[in-house]
């Protein structure tokens, strides 16, 4: 009998090495190779062709009724859930330490609990009474919710099985789950994955909406196997500096609705309390006639959120070299703005430092900021304010011209309710509706290229 060969699992990203050595080959990641008992071998005549039970297929276009919506009775966690939570499904939540994901789930269960719904809240990583004492703290203690502190997946499930099921499981966390059918410690790659399949199951069986809370890495991805991801229905990422008041519930990935909705909260001493009008929030206390400023609508999922660019351009004496610094934005992508007006525009920026911040410690992702970024630099670089109720928003190409963006409608109809008048788009957006739809009033101000913006900021026209 041949011996079995020695399998060694990283923990960070769960690639399987032969060997052991240092450093893991696909991650980088230093000393997290594991070894993993190997495999039961089976012989070639043992095939999966036979053997099994036969299910059940059915059509495509079968009369069935859909799963239901749960609301969570949160505004915010159910938009950016799609609508609610939906029966059976498993959702992934991950987040930095202190960010607020186990207050959110806490006063989520609450207000579902306290609607009838059956909940049950298992921490693994806190006590029942530091649970409590948390509810408390935000008001919820009066509410009826199941709760325990234990990390044995099988007696949570056996537990589970014993009782009526519930509409809604929240784990605090996976990376506390431990299953005994798997050798290792909790928080292993095999832990987490066997913990969560387990879960999962019950869920789909059920009908029970399972909640599982991750931990994040340094780097800000969930920490555990990729796979994991694959696995549940929903992915959920709370982010925002501990630092700042506000929060945002970012749908990554969404089975049953579009990805990228945003939830916006604020902290505060009674909890997360949610933020109907994020718009209004990003642009508080803002002063149009200062240089260096300009207003975007991004577009999160469906939603349209005006935030505040911020630009500083300040001019060497000495022959240092220049710092470029960015907070909320790309800094790849400022280092091609700034090319292409060096190049496109005849700007100089090669003897300026130059800082670039996105109000309310938002971050941007669109790529249509490429041109409020760009007038918010020529503002700060010449002195001059763009000017009072004006949005810009459009895409930057390398020839210095200015692309179509998507949505413009709903950014431009987004910034009218907030009493903006005017909008500096591309000259693919026309007033007539071409690419904007209804523009709801504003005064639209066409580009073909971005020099032709300069002209009109600089005053060369």
């Amino acid at each position: 009998m041949a011996k079995p060969r020695k399998t060694y699992v990283c923990q960070a990203c769960g690639s399987v090495a032969t060997r052991w050595q240092g450093q893991c080959a696909d991650c980088g990641e230093w000393n997290t190779l594991v070894e993993q008992a190997a495999p039961t071998a089976f012989s070639a005549r043992h095939d999966l062709q036979t053997g099994g039970h036969r299910i059940v297929l059915s059509k495509l276009d079968s009369a069935v009724a859909l799963p239901p919506r749960i609301p969570t009775g949160i505004a915010e966690f159910d938009r950016a859930l799609g609508g609610g939570l939906v029966a059976g499904s498993a959702v992934l939540m991950g987040g930095d330490p202190g960010i607020g994901k186990s207050t959110l789930l806490l006063q989520a269960s609450a207000n579902m609990a306290k609607s009838g719904n059956s909940i049950v809240y298992i921490s693994g990583e806190e006590a029942a009474d530091q649970v409590r004492l948390r509810a408390k703290r935000l008001g919820l203690a009066d509410a009826p919710i199941d709760l325990a502190s234990a990390t044995s997946v099988r007696d949570i499930l056996t537990t589970l099985r014993a009782m009526a099921p519930p509409v809604m499981l929240v784990i605090d966390s996976i990376q506390t789950m431990h299953s005994d059918l798997i050798e290792g410690a909790p928080g292993t790659v095999s832990q987490v994955r066997a913990s969560a399949q387990e879960l999962i199951r019950f869920a789909k069986e059920t009908g029970c909406a399972v909640i599982l809370v991750g931990h994040v890495t340094k780097d800000g991805s969930i920490a555990g196997p990729r796979v994991l991801e694959h696995m549940v229905d929903t992915v959920m990422s709370f982010e925002g500096e501990r630092s700042h008041q506000y929060r945002i519930l970012r749908s990554i990935k969404n089975r049953f609705g579009a990805t990228d909705e945003i939830g916006v909260f604020a902290m505060e001493e009674e909890g997360l309390s949610e933020v109907g009008n994020p718009s209004s929030l990003f642009l508080s206390d803002r002063d149009a006639q200062m240089p260096g400023t300009s207003v975007f609508p991004a577009l999160e999922g469906t939603r349209p959120v005006l935030v505040e660019i911020q630009a500083l351009t300040v001019r060497l004496s000495s022959g240092a070299t220049p710092r470029r610094a960015v907070v909320g934005w790309d800094s790849g992508r400022l280092a091609m703005v700034l090319a292409v007006l060096e190049a496109r525009c005849g700007l100089s920026f090669s003897t300026a430092e130059v800082y670039l911040n996105i109000a309310g410690g938002y971050r941007l992702s669109d790529p249509a900021a490429d041109l409020a970024v760009a007038a918010a630099l020529i503002s700060a670089l010449s002195e001059r304010p763009i000017g009072a109720g004006t949005i810009v928003f459009g895409e930057l190409s390398l020839s210095g011209e200015l692309r179509p963006v998507a949505h413009a409608g709903l950014r431009l109809r987004e910034a009218a309710k907030l009493g903006f008048e005017k909008a500096l788009v591309p000259a693919s957006v026309t007033a007539k509706g071409k690419g904007a739809g209804d523009t709801s009033g504003m005064r639209l101000t066409s580009y073909a290229r971005l020099a032709n913006l300069v002209d009109q900021l600089l005053g060369r026209n």
